[in-house]
């Protein structure tokens, strides 16, 4: 790793570690005020006025290093391997100065671990308002280390930061904590001497976490155990003891240096909006308020800009045919490229609407109380509330949500969730569930209010939550483990959003849209022109001879002609070749060959599926009549009974099939890194093609 510096960044969830991280080095990693942001190791750089390079590394956020998780295990493996890449050369440890007594735990265990220290007071502001009064010398001189106070949301004394970055000793100056060799003598002296350990702490940790070590060889953790055995360590008892001391000392420390005023203004606000918003009836009524204005939100304030997009594709369409000749590759630009992007790309007002609203109730400190409140619905399908925070952020993507339930000690709950969160509907579906909204249910509203649309989206994601809890309780008796989880977590106090990190989270969440989904469409929509344009040798040139005959020249009008020319050209080309192969099997589910043609596209991910139903129809079109997806959507017709392809029944049918179905490469690549196995995405492949099967059928069924 490249830098003359390296500095970790260590700290309670929830902290601000995440925030500094992006200060310092100038990056934009995900951040907001709720725990588990961060759930693996971040790197970046920082330059020092001195033109030294710090590389600074962001570590997921733990109380202790004796971690619960295995998010949490990374702390400790970095701070104490010395051959980690990212061992570093000093730790700032970021703390909650408003929550100082519990910060100060972790403190004491990383200056116990001997590597150079700095402390971070961060959220002054915030212990300001609490009543919360820090002599920031006495505190330092007391503990032996340079302490900083500042405020990373409001920029404060970043600099001075730097500063103690650059001037930071080399070797460990902070005062002694506790009497560690006191805690299990012998034993701690004689796995320093045989494992060539440098200091005490670092040889107690060992003692209590060699199983778990993936820097220890198994000789060295088979011979930890022989010595644990030798002097009868009880590793719960020792932890329970040095837990003792060490908040003996950290009482000492604050009686000296903290002045706590009465009266606490901030934290009184924030309970009183609490008892409001996490009450047991007006908290949840609450919160369908919310989801329903988002929802409404996104249909009527989207209306404008997609229009104006749609009007721009079709604009380019046009220019595309009138300036290029007429020819192969001017149909594959029209008709492949743009329309594939079209389908897609129009959505972005409405990925962005979603994104900012979720990121405004995660800055607010809301989605908190959200994860609170349904941590009691989670325990009585016998989930914990850990498992509420993956599933919340299901809603923008499944794949750092299933990586964020590392915090899920609970070998159950873990795959529970894991198992469960992709059944949450993410952005990805938004843009299948607008398309389908909008060509069977009325752009109306009831009582000059509430519009229909919007309602009908909210449903969706409704369903789909409900339906992950439901699976969630089936699961619970599925899986045997004897383990038994819990859940604790703080809630952080309200604050008003960050609109800068608002709007950089939707330019992050558009911009991953169009430049992921924008390659696989691309990409989809060339290969699925080619195989819609072409087929089977002799039979497009029969086609070609049958419509040019006198006989269907004289029975149909020349539109006629042409719409029955291009739907048989359509229908024998490669890619109809392959829907009528699948056709058989769906359609129970109302969809036709060119639906299942997006079925199979869409595989890689959801999204494509507009840009299919785009590049399908336009291809079947004549170029006389350029319009939007929703619109060649809305026109099509099946061919056998003139009646529309999207009905309210094939189209909610199709709605539900992409809420329940496993339509995503990347979240089966992700379940397989967690899991280490194939068997669990088989599994949740297989269980969630089957429950999207079977409940579109029950609603074709219904409906029609």
């Amino acid at each position: 790793m490249n830098g003359d510096l390296k500095v970790a960044l260590v700290g309670n969830p929830n902290t601000g570690k995440s925030t500094l991280f992006n200060i310092l080095t100038g990056l934009n990693q995900k951040i907001g005020n709720f725990p588990g942001i961060t759930v693996d190791k971040k790197t970046g750089n920082c330059r020092l006025s001195d033109g030294r390079n710090a590389v600074i590394i962001d570590l997921p956020g733990t109380y202790s290093l004796y971690p619960k998780s295995k998010d949490e295990t990374i702390v400790f493996e970095v701070l104490a391997d010395k051959n980690n890449d990212v061992h570093p050369d000093l730790v700032i440890i970021v703390s909650d100065a408003s929550n100082l007594k519990r910060n100060l735990l972790l403190y004491t265990q990383v200056a116990d671990m001997k590597i150079p220290v700095v402390i971070a007071l961060n959220m002054m502001d915030l212990a300001r308002k609490s009543g919360t009064h820090i002599d920031i010398d006495a505190l330092s001189t007391r503990l032996g280390v340079q302490v900083v106070p500042i405020s990373a949301r409001q920029g404060e004394n970043i600099e001075k930061l730097k500063e103690a970055i650059q001037f930071s000793s080399a070797i460990p100056l902070q005062n002694e904590t506790i009497k560690v060799e006191s805690i299990a003598p012998g034993l701690i002296s004689k796995i320093q001497e045989e494992l060539l350990i440098d200091h005490p702490y670092a040889a107690l940790q060992l003692a209590h976490q060699h199983e778990n070590l993936r820097f220890l060889s198994s000789q060295e953790s088979d011979r930890i155990e022989e010595i644990e055995q030798e002097f009868s360590f009880h590793s719960q008892k020792a932890q329970a003891s040095e837990t003792i001391e060490r908040y003996n000392f950290i009482n000492s420390v604050l009686k000296e240096t903290v002045r706590q005023e009465t009266n606490a203004v901030s934290e009184t606000v924030s309970n009183k909006i609490d008892k409001v918003l996490t009450h047991k009836v007006w908290g949840f009524l609450i919160f369908f308020v919310l989801l329903f204005v988002i929802f409404q939100s996104i249909f009527a304030w989207s209306e404008y800009p997609m229009s104006l997009i749609e009007s721009l594709f079709v604009w380019l369409t046009e220019s595309a045919h009138n300036v290029l000749p007429p020819g192969v590759l001017t149909d594959l630009l029209t008709d492949g490229v743009i329309a594939g992007l079209s389908g897609v790309l129009v959505f972005i007002p409405q990925i962005a609407i979603l994104f900012a609203f979720i990121s405004v109730l995660e800055d607010t400190g809301y989605m908190s109380r959200v994860t609170f409140m349904l941590d009691k619905v989670m325990r009585k399908v016998g989930l914990s509330g850990k498992s509420v925070v993956p599933m919340i952020g299901g809603l923008a993507c499944a794949v750092p949500s299933i990586m964020s339930t590392r915090n899920i000690e609970n070998w159950k709950d873990r795959m529970i969730t894991i198992m469960v969160t992709p059944l949450v509907s993410c952005s990805a579906r938004l843009p299948i569930y607008t398309v389908l909204i909008s060509l069977v249910v009325p752009d109306k509203k009831v009582a000059g209010l509430i519009n229909l649309q919007g309602v009908a989206l909210m449903a969706m994601y409704v369903i789909s939550i409900i339906t992950a809890i439901f699976v969630a309780w089936v699961m619970k008796y599925l899986l045997r483990a004897r383990e038994k989880g819990y859940f604790i977590m703080e809630l952080p106090v309200y604050r008003l959003p960050r609109w800068d990190n608002v709007l950089l989270t939707m330019y992050e969440k558009v911009k991953t849209f169009v430049v992921e989904a924008g390659k696989v469409i691309i990409a989809i929509s060339i290969v699925l022109w080619v195989l819609a344009t072409y087929g089977p040798p002799g039979k497009h040139a029969a086609i070609e001879k049958k419509y040019s005959s006198a006989e269907y020249i004289n029975k149909y009008s020349p539109d006629e002609l042409e719409l029955h020319r291009s739907s048989e050209l359509l229908e024998t080309s490669f890619a109809g070749v392959i829907g009528k192969a699948i056709e058989p099997a769906i359609v129970p589910l109302g969809y036709d060959w060119k639906i299942g043609i997006a079925l199979i596209t869409s595989f890689a991910a959801r999204e494509v599926f507009v840009g299919t139903m785009a590049t399908i129809y336009s291809v079947n079109n004549d170029d006389s009549h350029i319009s939007s997806v929703t619109d060649k959507m809305r026109q099509a017709r099946n061919p056998e009974t003139g009646l529309p392809v999207f009905t309210l029944a094939s189209s909610f049918s199709l709605m539900i099939f992409y809420a329940f179905a496993m339509q995503c490469m990347s979240t089966l690549a992700v379940v397989y890194r967690e899991t280490k196995s194939w068997k669990w995405p088989l599994i949740q492949f297989a269980y969630m093609t089957a429950l999207a099967y079977i409940a579109s059928f029950i609603v074709f069924n219904l409906l029609k």
